[in-house]
């Protein structure tokens, strides 16, 4: 009896990780202190070339910090997608601020077209010392955009960049899924996602395409946001060897550190980052070959002009002419040891986020009830693809 074929799971073949792990626990560096910490942060800087990194204890960890950074109060709101994992919009409500929940494009990220028509439509510009947009429905100044570039594509930043500019918008880059990911066409090109808007988040947890085991790593062109970043994620305690001795904590900050035995799996993972990469793309041609000719199902491809990190493989299925829907189909992969998973409950549907304000969702609505992720590991091999691919024609 053949194993089960994982959805996504961490390639930890690697001697160096043992080495690093190891050198942690002889020199008792297990926890929030250690070299392999800014080593690794100083490694993520140079992969995606920004000034300085900081590393946390999660994404979401990560997202809370740069909202903060970035001026978020409660009486704000932030747009954001509805087609995300919900940990990308908890930290608005961290904040007590208000989510207006945005449709996707057909790559799965926001929907710039739409974004700029809910600005320039349901919003006004109040003009003092500096634009302010105001939501005509509710009221309140909409002071951020938090943009997710899902299942490794990226979203179109060219546009989300000129509304942000136009309307004084911070924009936080939620990169937690595209680690790799950069743009090689347009005004972007050569640049990794995350590092354009103000502030950026990467995750590392275990289902991604490199992991500490759990952890994420705040970036950004500004190095003033990334010393307050580092400032906040340990406690906002002071620095000056007096006050660092005697524990003086001026504000709030948080526990968000990242652990150093996380960073020495980072530092040995992130070398291998664009061999993962490589392998993602030929495991997904694979797919692509296999599934091409299949009546009703199509495996969705990735964003155009980006050299995406090819995270996540979406399959999306039309139920009248395949002759299953989503559903029937995960189940019967299930069955036959093939993890699988719908796309996320749309998050402005979830009992949290009913009361808030949702934008002229439609295409979110077609992908939540229509795709479904395969498996994508790096470690996955042909023969699994094959077992895959004859498991999805092997209809009922």
């Amino acid at each position: 009896m053949r194993q089960e074929i994982p959805l996504s799971v961490p390639y930890l073949n690697n001697s160096e990780i043992i080495n690093n792990l190891k050198e942690c626990v002889e020199t008792g560096w297990i926890s929030t202190g250690g070299r392999f910490i800014p080593e690794f942060e100083q490694k993520v800087a140079k992969y995606v070339n920004t000034p300085d990194a900081v590393s946390c204890q999660s994404g979401t960890a990560g997202l809370h910090t740069a909202l903060r950074i970035l001026g978020v109060t409660n009486e704000d709101e932030v747009i954001v997608p509805t087609l995300t994992f919900i940990a990308a919009v908890n930290p608005v409500l961290y904040l007590g601020a208000h989510p207006v929940f945005m449709d996707c494009d057909s790559y799965f990220c926001m929907d710039a077209k739409k974004l700029e028509k809910f600005c320039k439509e349901e919003c006004k510009v109040l003009e003092k010392n500096k634009k302010v947009l105001i939501n005509k429905k509710s009221g309140r100044r909409i002071s951020a955009i938090v943009v997710v570039h899902v299942f490794g594509n990226a979203a179109n930043m060219e546009a989300i960049m000129e509304i942000a500019r136009e309307y004084d918008l911070k924009v936080l880059e939620d990169a937690t899924e595209a680690f790799g990911s950069y743009y090689t066409e347009g005004r972007y090109k050569g640049k990794s996602v995350g590092t354009i808007g103000d502030m950026g988040v990467y995750s590392f947890n275990a289902n991604k395409i490199m992991t500490t085991g759990g952890g994420g790593i705040i970036v950004s062109q500004n190095q003033q946001y990334l010393d307050v970043a580092r400032y906040l994620t340990t406690t906002a305690k002071e620095s000056l060897l007096e006050d660092a001795l005697h524990f003086v904590h001026n504000e709030i900050g948080y526990n968000y550190r990242m652990l150093n035995i996380q960073a020495a799996i980072g530092v040995s993972q992130i070398k291998e980052i664009e061999k993962f990469i490589q392998l993602k793309e030929r495991h997904f041609k694979c797919y692509q070959k296999n599934l091409k000719d299949i009546h009703g199902l199509r495996i969705l491809p990735f964003s155009p002009g980006v050299r995406t990190n090819y995270w996540f493989y979406a399959v999306y299925i039309d139920a009248e002419e395949f002759g299953e829907t989503r559903d029937e189909l995960m189940h019967r992969l299930i069955e036959n040891k093939i993890q699988c998973r719908p796309v996320w409950k749309l998050t402005h549907t979830q009992v949290p986020y009913q009361s808030e304000q949702n934008y002229e969702i439609e295409r979110a609505y077609d992908y939540e009830r229509n795709v479904l992720n395969i498996p994508c590991s790096v470690s996955l091999t042909s023969e699994e693809i094959e077992i895959v691919c004859e498991e999805i024609l092997r209809k009922k």
